[in-house]
C-alpha cells in the first residue's frame, strides 16, 4: 500500500492529489494522509473539497504504521536502540522522479510539481479537479461581477504572490524572480497577440500590486482571502489567458484553463539556485 501525506497550500495539495491519481489508476493500493501535516493552527487548511476529489483515508493506525511513530514506551526504546523503521520516502528536489511509482509499501512526503507525474491520467485529473457546485455558490456578489466580466473580454489573469515568499525564512530563495519587470513585460506581450486584453490581477499583496501594475486595462480582483483562496483559483481558471507567478496556486489557475489557444506566460525561473525544470508545461512561454 501507499500513502500520500497531504500538505502545503491550494496548489500544493492539488498536485499531491494529481498523483494519488495517477498512483490508483497503475493500480496501486493508495490512501491519503490528510491529518499529520494540518494539526498546528499556523497550516494552511485541507481545501480539495472545493472539487469532485474523492479519496480514501490513512487510518491514524496505518500513518503510525507505516512511519514507525508509535508512542509507547517499548516502540520508543526499540527506536533508540535500533533505529527508526520508517517507510517513509522524501521527494529529493523538484525534479520529476519516476521511482516514485516503484516504492510500494511506501509513505511518500513531497510536494511533486510537475505534470509528468500524472501526464498519462490528465482528462481524469482535470475531471476531479473540477470546481464543486458549492464553490460557485459560495462566489461573493463582487466575484460574481468580475465573473460576468471575465467573460465578456480577453481576460488575462495576473497572478501577484508576494507577502509570505518574502519571509526571512526563505533566505531569498524567491526574490528578484516576479519582478514588476517580468509582469509588465508579459503584459506587453499578451497586448501585442491579443487586441483589448483585460488584465484581473489577483495577489496577496494587493496595494504593492496596484501601485506598480494597475493601469486602465487592468482591474484587481479584491476581497479574497487564503482561506477561500479557491474562489481567486476558479476566477484564474475562466480567463482567456494566464500570467502566473513562481507559485503553483497560479500554474493550477493556468493548467485548469481549458481554452485550448490560451497563452500562459511563467517565469524564467522557478526558485534561485534551482533549475527546476519540470514544473514547466509544453507551451508555456518563459520570460
Amino acid at each position: 500500500m501507499v500513502i500520500l501525506q497531504l500538505s502545503g497550500g491550494l496548489g500544493n495539495q492539488m498536485f499531491e492529489y494529481a498523483l494519488y491519481l495517477s498512483l490508483r489508476a497503475r493500480g496501486k493500493q493508495v490512501k491519503i494522509d490528510d491529518v499529520s501535516d494540518f494539526r498546528t493552527p499556523d497550516r494552511r487548511p485541507v481545501q480539495l473539497w472545493a472539487f469532485d476529489a474523492d479519496y480514501e483515508r490513512a487510518s491514524r493506525e496505518e500513518v503510525i504504521r507505516y512511519t514507525d511513530s508509535a508512542m509507547d514506551p517499548l516502540s520508543r526504546v526499540r527506536r533508540k536502540l535500533t533505529g527508526r523503521k520508517s517507510l517513509l520516502y522524501r521527494e529529493k528536489d523538484m525534479e520529476y522522479d519516476a521511482s516514485v511509482f516503484e516504492r510500494d509499501p511506501v509513505y511518500l512526503t513531497g510536494f511533486f510539481q510537475s505534470e509528468k507525474y500524472f501526464a498519462d491520467v490528465k482528462d481524469e485529473v482535470r475531471s476531479h479537479l473540477a470546481f464543486s457546485g458549492r464553490v460557485k455558490k459560495e462566489l461573493p456578489e463582487g466575484y460574481r461581477g468580475i465573473l460576468s466580466r471575465i467573460a465578456a473580454c480577453p481576460a488575462v489573469s495576473v497572478h501577484v504572490r508576494r507577502g509570505d515568499y518574502l519571509h526571512a525564512s526563505h533566505n531569498g530563495i524567491y526574490e528578484g524572480i516576479c519582478t514588476e519587470a517580468y509582469y509588465r513585460e508579459a503584459m506587453e506581450r499578451v497586448r501585442k497577440k491579443e487586441p483589448g486584453a483585460v488584465f484581473f490581477l489577483f495577489s496577496n499583496d494587493m496595494e504593492w500590486t496596484k501601485a506598480h501594475l494597475a493601469g486602465p486595462d487592468c482591474v484587481p480582483v479584491e476581497g479574497g482571502s487564503e482561506e477561500k483562496g479557491y474562489l481567486d483559483l476558479y476566477l484564474m481558471s475562466r480567463c482567456r489567458h494566464n500570467i502566473i507567478a513562481n507559485s503553483s496556486f497560479s500554474w493550477w489557475g493556468a493548467w485548469l484553463n481549458d481554452n485550448p489557444k490560451k497563452q500562459v506566460i511563467a517565469p524564467a525561473r522557478w526558485i534561485n539556485g534551482r533549475e527546476c525544470r519540470d514544473i514547466y508545461t509544453e507551451g508555456m512561454i518563459r520570460i
